[in-house]
């Protein structure tokens, strides 16, 4: 893939050939049968064996912390019920997890979208120091617009500048950002983007700073807030 962002002082290069599968997805609450228990307990067991086999399943274990397969319910403010992302150690490995959930019945819960692709930037904890226990979560899927397109190099340099004014003042407030993923090889979004945060306020201050500093003239982006929860909690209460 040729290269469409660059490093700056804020977001470093990482490419340790992991990938991550990012997925949104809305209950078949109408197909529900005798079997669903016993999927849906499948599936958060093939989720444990995956943080034991080296897979980061939480966005918390993105920054090395506790390896808890997690999802994050968006009901409350989206036309989906969950979102998750999961890191894979290699990108053929992504892929083949995702035909293992569907093997084991994913799709006869779900209505899903799957996006896979490698970690490009590494994360960058708060300032302040991470929340460990915080408990929002910010998806933001972005592609580069023709403005973009249309930038010369300079413009595009003083723009990566401009914008980590804006990922600085988040970081500094207590946001903490799970580096950033690129996604055009099977996508139209070029990346996914992910942030902890304290409090939902957090999160809407963060995105005032960036409409400041005019982060999106450049971009057209697609936004999920979710409310972290263990995964094995979540497909217990399915029946």
């Amino acid at each position: 893939m040729a290269e469409v962002s660059a490093e700056t002082e804020l977001f470093s290069s990482e490419s340790d050939g992991r990938a991550v599968v990012f997925f949104t997805a809305k209950r078949n609450h109408d197909h529900r049968g005798p079997g669903t228990r016993a999927i849906a307990a499948s599936l958060a067991a093939a989720l444990d064996g995956w943080a034991e086999s080296g897979w980061r399943t939480s966005v918390a274990a993105m920054f090395d912390d506790a390896n808890v397969p997690t999802v994050y319910e968006t009901g409350f403010a989206h036309h989906i019920d969950i979102v998750g992302a999961f890191e894979a150690p290699s990108l053929s490995g992504a892929y083949s997890g995702v035909a293992e959930l569907q093997s084991l019945g994913w799709d006869e819960l779900f209505s899903t979208e799957w996006t896979i692709g490698p970690r490009e930037f590494g994360p960058v904890p708060s300032s302040i120091g991470r929340d460990a226990d915080a408990s929002w979560t910010f998806f933001a899927l972005w592609e580069w617009n023709d403005a973009w397109q249309a930038a010369s190099q300079a413009e595009r340099a003083e723009y990566d500048r401009e914008c980590d004014i804006a990922f600085g003042a988040d970081t500094g407030s207590g946001v903490s950002i799970a580096g950033r993923h690129r996604l055009d090889a099977q996508s139209s979004w070029h990346h996914l983007g992910i942030w902890e945060a304290p409090t939902f306020d957090h999160i809407t201050r963060g995105m005032q700073k960036h409409e400041e500093v005019a982060d999106f003239k450049y971009t057209t982006s697609r936004h999920y807030v979710g409310r972290r929860r263990p995964a094995a909690d979540y497909f217990g209460d399915i029946r």
